[in-house]
């Protein structure tokens, strides 16, 4: 197998993740890992065996042919142009950039230079999700009409080590947690056509209560309850609501409402989880899982993707043009609370994602959305990844 070369540039909480997933996919060649802060990049190569060198040296490597970009939001774009200028194919953290207009910036760079751009999230390659997109595909709940996406939590200052930028521009729940709700949504029903939406802020600052900065105070600049309708090109209409400001509740992360019956899609946070389907004046009942990666976290599959697609010459599906289209939808919401009306989407770009041959989107407005063959085989969630996608 001709092994594509990959950098790590962050080495926060998330890259521990990524970089024991990546271990899974022999295609995948770790070549070193880097921080601006060195003694945190040191750290993580000692835990994983790599070697910690700085980011200039990383992004000078002639064997690495993928940067892995896991730093802070605000960062996100400036280090995928770092890695762009040197020659490097990027696959950013999420969100692809604080706003569309600067995610638009590294796109139109690495498409001058012909590279590619990926960004997470790509739990939408996950068995499960690939299994309920397959399920949708074979008209398992009729026409898509409707639907619910919820996620809602008292707030991540209770568990994370340093959740201050939660709560600082490029932050909040619709942009850190929405875009796994969006990306399933749009790889199960396709792209979303306009959007509606109110947000809300009841708190201007935060108490943390995890370790090590309990009892620190943290200001909050950006909305905690955001909420909202999503237009679908095809013309359901999805409900979601994302929110740092709810003790506790009993919705499902998302529910789809077919012609023929409706869907309990799991987690899009995680790659498996329980599918449930029900009929009118049916039970629930659960369905079996047809594809792999829906048995453990594979946070590094949307990276594995774009090296098979790299060395395949074909489109790679957690794409930059599918995380705009995911974040101008996200902005959109705030846009719609500010005005008082829809907003309708403007991305352009094509969405490669793992639909079924012979159907297109285009409802004269871009994304256009192609569909291409599920990219992983089907088979039993048992049978071992380790031969990659």
């Amino acid at each position: 197998m001709d092994k594509v070369g990959i950098g790590f540039i962050g080495c926060g909480n998330i890259s521990e993740a990524y970089l024991k997933a990546a271990a899974k996919f022999p295609i995948l060649d770790i070549r070193g890992v880097a921080d601006l802060k060195p003694v945190a990049a040191q750290a993580r190569a000692s835990q994983f065996g790599l070697e910690a060198v700085s980011v200039d040296a990383l992004l000078r490597d002639p064997a690495i042919e993928i940067i892995v970009n896991l730093t802070i939001p605000a960062a996100h774009v400036e280090v995928g142009l770092m890695a762009i200028a040197a020659g490097k194919h990027v696959h950013s953290e999420k969100p692809l950039g604080l706003t569309t207009a600067h995610a638009r910036t590294l796109l139109e760079a690495a498409d001058k230079r012909g590279l590619r751009v990926g960004c997470a999230p790509d739990t939408f390659l996950g068995g499960a999700h690939q299994t309920c997109r397959k399920l949708v595909d074979e008209g398992a709940i009729g026409k898509p009409v409707a639907g619910t996406a919820t996620f809602m939590c008292p707030g991540h200052e209770r568990w994370h080590p340093n959740p201050a930028f939660y709560y600082a521009e490029g932050g909040g729940p619709m942009l850190d947690m929405g875009p796994y709700y969006i990306t399933a949504l749009v790889n199960l029903i396709g792209p979303v056509a306009r959007v509606s939406g109110s947000t809300s802020r009841v708190r201007s600052e935060r108490l943390i209560t995890s370790e090590p900065l309990k009892g620190t105070k943290i200001d909050v600049e950006v909305a905690t309850h955001v909420a909202g309708t999503m237009e679908f090109a095809s013309g359901a209409i999805v409900s979601i609501a994302t929110s740092f400001d709810v003790p506790k509740h009993r919705h499902v992360p998302i529910e789809l409402y077919g012609t023929e019956a409706s869907m309990i899609v799991p987690d899009p946070n995680h790659f498996g989880g329980t599918i449930q389907l029900a009929q009118a004046g049916q039970e629930w009942a659960d369905q079996p899982i047809g594809h792999a990666y829906g048995d453990g976290n594979y946070r590094s599959i949307g990276v594995a993707d774009m090296a098979h697609a790299i060395r395949a010459d074909r489109p790679h599906r957690a794409s930059g043009e599918l995380a705009l289209h995911v974040l101008e939808v996200k902005e959109a919401f705030e846009t719609s609370s500010r005005l008082g009306r829809h907003v309708r989407m403007k991305a352009g770009g094509v969405l490669h994602l793992a639909f079924a041959d012979g159907v297109e989107f285009d409802v004269n407005l871009s994304p256009v959305i192609q569909r291409y063959p599920p990219p992983w085989p089907i088979r039993p969630c048992s049978s071992a990844p380790n031969s990659g996608p």
